[in-house]
């Protein structure tokens, strides 16, 4: 066919409408934007047809390239250490953390097991004999649980943790003690004989029963071996610690108990004892000194009288503590015990978890369930077991959510007419987007960005305090880590679809007249912008997000941001190949998603082929020409053909009428981005949609929801109603709490949850340490350590000692040990029995302040004897002379073992060991080693009351002002503990949030406006995005959801993600002309569509979220995203278009001429004019067919914008492209025509 003639005039027939000379023109200050985004379309436009042109070798190497970084996945590092997780990379806290690590080790000192008692009737008193017995029930059950393992049976002796075990020269003795001394179990049972049950030691000496802690008197029992061996020191030693007759002199809680001692106050009596009066201001161990537990670690729900005295509790826990496995390994490496079995780390480990989880499921059955009690038992590896069930990532459900995605994707890309069905496309790009996720993640491990384990075992990386609360924050803070990986795939898997569905509907709606081999060009062209556009501000979002200062949350937003740009380039690169493939599928009429069939409507197609217009020319302000022409078919019978015959009779009419009058087929935009041309009518003869398949979310757009919303009535409406969305968002702000309950994340229903309910409830304390480093000199700041801890023990969340108890910090019991040694001195040397040159008849404490006070100090000369009545050991003022200070240390420490444990001192260096010997006549045993400078030491404290994270926050802010003042007094300190360590993020979270989003914004703003060249479009997408962050955050007020780091990065990212409901309408709306409601009008019809299917596919791809076991998931990350979702849609498909068309920025070109509405009457035919062939008459047997063709007429071209050559091939030739037909039908174009 013959290339068409060059548009002339048009028939002389033909009557123009009236047109009037338009004001403006192209302004001068947008050619520059204008020149702009046409050379960056034409780049695009250039990419789109090489990729074209070698679409096979691009899918074939994009597939390799993203395969190969996919393997990354194998080489990636998966980190484990909690606090490098959730600390902040070079904070204060990290500092201190790396300063504690560098002194002490990693070691915990122990792991911590609980049982929590409460009555089933919600506040009813447990302080009543009957409800103690049955917590005797339970914890005496647990405590006696055995397990066998490796062949050996281990009971709860010989794994517990024990506090301050002596070292005694007598073998006898202290193999004795090795097997008595009693675990650390902290229990109001303590305060009765019954306590001494849960203690499982025993021992034997020939001629007595075997010795326990029920029948043991250590007075009686050091009577009676003081005969057979010299026990003046032990016996010392007992009585600093004030352990008296231990269990044996307690009232017995039964007292009608056949076991019950003698020696029980209420043995004879047989009277129960006033559970609420014993239990009142505590209970101890079997050390009245060093081992006092106040009533706040040991009653729940407390109430007093006036007086301040103990009338009733609502919960009673005790507590077991467990040696950690490396404890565990070293007290049994070389012992008989396991020589024959390989000991290991590793199987103490396995030990103590299998010792664990029998406990709890022995304590919990302990009690019938009809009893009036409940028992809420904890252990740190039943919480593990649970939290790792609960927080896999289910292979059914990532496999259902993908194949959800692939069937949502096929079907909606599914059209009854093969030419213009793309559901292998949709298929394909699923699948291209998945593969995009792995390669992006592979990415990442090659790059070195570690992934977080899904829940590992923490006890070589947690120090546990005596209530879990570190190694419970630990676990849940460990799981938490885990769930950006089970989201991300599932969030990367919907923004990616969002454009895989924008490029395919673009593609269909390539403009009438575009050569086959120009198709994927043009689809670049004008959808490149707008997902170059939304995947920077996705990445700068995600990079943006990295800004929140917690190392697991910062790895999550990198790795986001790089799946996103590896998302990109499947877009851009790879998906214009596939659908290049399904271009030529389509051409030759191939079934869709069973692309080895043809389709049966290939050879029934009509063809109906325009003539040439001749000479005749268009008027520029006409870019559409719509003509009827009647056509008449017949089926010969004598070839079985059809023939189709055209009268001589053409006739320009009005346009169809729409809800938008004539304006809407006003002069189409030439710098379209995203908008197609208007889709053309077209009929077939054999193969005819089902009316209900005409119906899409385009023609739904343009004909039902664009006419509605931009009436003058609607705006107003939309404008309200989002105005009142943003006022109560701003009210739910203000519900926002900052923090992370436990609770929040263990999933309710389980036994856990109610454990760690009630412990929330009952027991909020947290154990907490006051850390001195070096750097200044210890013996002449004792004054200055004294005044930080009084200044500590003000805060208001530090639990008090009770009045009689001297403060639990190394520093007062080394000087109340030497104050006690000074004393027996004193006493001694007045009696005689210790002279200037002798000690041998003073007491052991006697002997060792003669020792200490003839210290000097100095090596060269490091004894004077003249010191003994000279000096004291703690001078007036209550200070150790700093010369005797590290020498007392040292002494102290090898001889107050109980003292030193009690303290929790963890010194370091550690002073070294010295063996005091009374009877040790040479000059070597007064020469005492003194310790090192102290470069590490710690008073320990417990918190109170910290129920919210304003409560944690302002006893962080205390501890810190108090560590500040005492670095002005040159003492250099800091505060350990979970508290510190797992709240203080809060002290920053709002500043970094906001900075984050702040930031974020601006460069939204800076990317749009140089994106689109237009600040006054990207200062109204900003907006909207603003208000999409501010109405999530308000929202999330009232679900009751806490502002936390997860949260943040969600915020953060909305950002980004709201780019996706928003660039698509306002790049339509600035690239169209015409009046604002027009160009919002359009926007919308070109843009609904892949919007909406965006939003669907994203919320496909969280729908498998909303399955999930985990609350937390649920809660946090299903319902906050799905908001979102919602959020942005009607942002971006209701309140942006009405913005725009109230206040958008004018067109950036305007029309020279305006179509008056005046509609054109159908001239006469004459000769000359559009000529479809002659048929004067037409005989019965013909059928009438009626179709219609409109031509778009196109402005110039744009300063560097491509000009299409034409082309040489007329199989490609545009001449040979029914104008009949839609830009997506290819029936009569290329080498598989139709047959007629």
């Amino acid at each position: 066919m013959a290339q068409p003639s060059p548009l002339g005039e048009l028939p002389p027939s033909y009557t123009p409408q009236t047109r009037t000379i338009a004001p403006q023109i192209l302004a001068g200050s947008l050619k520059a934007p204008l020149w702009l985004r046409a050379y960056f379309q034409g780049l695009l436009f250039s990419l789109g047809c090489g990729i074209q042109r070698h679409c096979g070798k691009v899918l074939f190497l994009g597939l390799l390239a993203f395969g190969a970084l996919a393997l990354g996945l194998r080489v990636a590092v998966i980190e484990t250490d909690l606090e490098q997780l959730w600390v902040e990379v070079g904070s204060r806290v990290s500092q201190e953390l790396n300063y504690t690590k560098e002194k002490l080790g990693e070691e915990a000192a122990y792991t911590s097991q609980m049982l929590i008692q409460t009555a089933r009737q919600e506040g009813e008193n447990i302080l009543t004999p009957e409800a103690l017995g049955l917590h005797l029930q339970a914890a005496l059950t647990a405590s006696k649980v055995q397990v066998s393992l490796y062949g050996k049976s281990w009971d709860l002796n010989k794994i517990c943790y024990k506090s301050g075990v002596p070292l005694i020269e007598n073998g006898m003795i202290e193999r004795m003690i090795e097997k008595l001394f009693p675990c650390v179990i902290l229990t109001p049972l303590d305060c009765f004989w019954e306590g001494a049950k849960l203690q499982g030691g025993s021992a034997y000496l020939p001629g007595r029963p075997d010795i326990q802690w029920t029948n043991l008197d250590p007075e009686q029992l050091l009577e009676e071996l003081g005969p057979f061996a010299s026990l003046e020191g032990f016996r010392e030693l007992l009585d600093k610690a004030q352990v008296g007759q231990a269990y044996v002199g307690r009232p017995c809680l039964h007292p009608d108990d056949l076991h019950c001692p003698p020696s029980a106050p209420n043995h004879h009596s047989r009277q129960a004892p006033n559970v609420a009066q014993e239990l009142s201001g505590g209970c101890h161990g079997f050390s009245h000194k060093f081992m006092h537990w106040q009533e706040e670690l040991l009653l729940g729900g407390m109430a007093r009288d006036p007086q301040g005295q103990l009338l009733r509790a609502e919960a009673l826990q005790s507590t077991f503590l467990l040696m950690s496995p490396r404890q565990l390994y070293e007290h049994f490496r070389g012992d008989y015990q396991t020589h024959d079995i390989g000991w290991s780390e590793e199987q103490a480990s396995t030990v103590l978890q299998a010792w664990q989880r029998r406990f709890v499921q022995l304590a919990q059955e302990a009690l019938p369930e009809n009893s009036s009690q409940q028992i809420h038992a904890f252990s740190s590896t039943t919480l593990d077991d649970i939290l790792h069930a609960f927080s896999e990532v289910s292979a059914a459900r990532v496999v259902g959510g993908y194949l959800l995605m692939l069937a949502y994707a096929c079907v909606t890309m599914l059209r009854w007419d093969c030419a213009q069905s793309q559901g292998a496309v949709g298929l394909a790009g699923v699948l291209l987007v998945a593969l995009a996720v792995a390669s992006g993640l592979g990415l990442c491990a090659l790059l070195g960005i570690t992934f977080n384990a899904a829940t590992t075992q923490v006890y070589h990386n947690c120090r546990t305090d005596f209530f879990g609360c570190y190694h419970q924050t630990a676990q849940v803070l460990q799981l938490l880590t885990s769930l950006p990986l089970q989201v991300l795939p599932f969030l990367a898997l919907g923004i990616g679809v969002d454009d895989i569905f924008l490029l395919a509907h673009a593609f269909t709606e390539a403009p009438p007249g575009a050569p086959l081999q120009e198709r994927t060009g043009e689809c670049l062209q004008r959808t490149g912008t707008s997902v170059t556009l939304t995947s920077i501000n996705n990445m700068v979002a995600f990079f943006m997000a990295a800004l929140v200062p917690i190392p697991a949350l910062r790895a999550f937003s990198l790795q986001a941001a790089i799946v996103v740009g590896c998302n990109f380039a499947a877009v851009m690169l790879v998906f214009p190949a596939i659908l290049s493939l399904d271009l030529r599928r389509r051409h030759c009429q191939r079934l869709d998603v069973l692309c080895c069939f043809s389709s049966p409507c290939s050879a029934r197609v009509i063809q109906i082929l325009p003539q040439e217009l001749g000479d005749r020319t268009v008027p520029v302000g006409i870019a559409h020409l719509t003509t009827t022409v009647q056509a008449f078919t017949h089926c010969e019978a004598s070839s079985q053909h059809v023939v189709t015959i055209l009268p001589p009779q053409a006739h320009l009419v009005s346009p169809p009428s729409d809800p938008l009058g004539s304006e809407l087929f006003s002069p189409g935009g030439s710098t379209r981005d995203l908008l197609g041309q208007e889709e053309e009518t077209r009929q077939k003869a054999a193969c005819k949609s089902l009316p209900c398949a005409r119906w899409t979310l385009a023609h739904f757009a343009r004909y039902q929801f664009a006419p509605l919303l931009l009436q003058s009535h609607t705006k107003a409406m939309v404008l309200v109603l989002f105005g009142a969305l943003l006022g109560l968002s701003l009210y739910g702000a203000t519900l926002v709490q900052d923090g992370l309950a436990l609770t929040d994340v263990v999933p309710r229903g389980t036994k856990e949850h109610a454990f760690l309910s009630a412990q929330l409830r009952y027991f909020s304390l947290y154990e907490v340490a006051l850390v001195t480093q070096g750097g200044f000199d210890y013996a002449h700041s004792q004054r200055a350590l004294f005044d930080l801890h009084q200044r500590f023990s003000s805060l208001k969340a530090v639990l008090p000692p009770p009045a009689t108890q001297a403060p639990r910090t190394w520093l007062h019991y080394y000087r109340n040990w030497l104050q006690g040694i000074q004393a027996a001195f004193d006493q001694d040397w007045a009696s005689g029995r210790i002279t200037r040159y002798s000690y041998r008849n003073g007491s052991e404490d006697g002997a060792l302040a003669y020792k200490l006070l003839i210290q000097t100090g100095d090596a060269q000369e490091p004894l004077n004897f003249s010191q003994l009545t000279t000096r004291k050991l703690v001078d007036k003022e209550g200070l150790i002379p700093p010369e005797l200070f590290y020498v007392g240390l040292t002494v102290w420490v090898s001889s107050d073992p109980l003292g030193l444990a009690a303290s929790q001192a963890n010194f370091y260096p550690p002073p070294p060991e010295w063996l005091h010997d009374k009877y040790d006549t040479t000059g070597e045993n007064l020469r005492i080693p003194p310790a090192q400078p102290l470069e590490f030491a710690q008073f320990p404290f417990l918190l109170r009351g910290l129920q919210k994270t304003a409560d944690f926050v302002e006893a962080i802010e205390g501890a810190r002002a108090a560590c500040a003042e005492a670095g002005q007094a040159g003492v250099h300190a800091y505060p350990s503990g979970s508290p510190f360590l797992f709240w203080e993020q809060y002290l920053g979270l709002r500043h970094c949030f906001l900075l984050a989003v702040c930031i974020l914004l601006v460069c939204t703003f800076l990317v749009c406006a140089l994106l689109l060249l237009n600040p006054w479009t990207a200062g109204l997408i900003v907006l909207v995005l603003a208000m999409v962050t501010m109405e999530l955050f308000g929202i999330m007020g009232f679900l009751g959801i806490k502002l936390s780091a997860i949260p943040v990065v969600i915020l953060v990212a909305s950002v980004g993600i709201g780019v996706e409901f928003t660039v698509h309408v306002a790049l339509g709306f600035l690239t169209t002309q015409g009046s604002r409601n027009l160009r919002a009008a359009r926007a919308l019809e070109h843009t609904f569509t892949p919007v909406t299917d965006g939003a669907i596919s994203t919320f496909l791809g969280l729908l498998m979220l909303a399955g999930s076991n985990f609350d937390f998931i649920v809660r946090y990350f299903f319902v906050v995203l799905t908001v979102l979702t919602l959020l942005g849609l009607l942002h971006g498909l209701v309140l942006l278009p009405v913005l725009l068309s109230i206040l958008g920025p004018p067109p950036e070109v305007v029309q020279m001429y305006k179509e008056s509405p005046k509609v054109l009457s159908p001239p006469a035919p004459q000769e000359g004019g559009l000529r479809w062939g002659v048929s004067p008459t037409l005989p019965q047997s013909f059928a009438r067919v009626t179709t219609s063709m409109t031509v778009a007429l196109h402005p110039p071209p744009l300063p560097g914008a491509y000009i299409h050559p034409a082309s040489d091939d007329p199989s490609w030739s545009s001449s040979a492209i029914p104008a009949a037909t839609s830009s997506g039908n290819l029936s009569s174009r290329g080498p598989c025509p139709a047959t007629m």
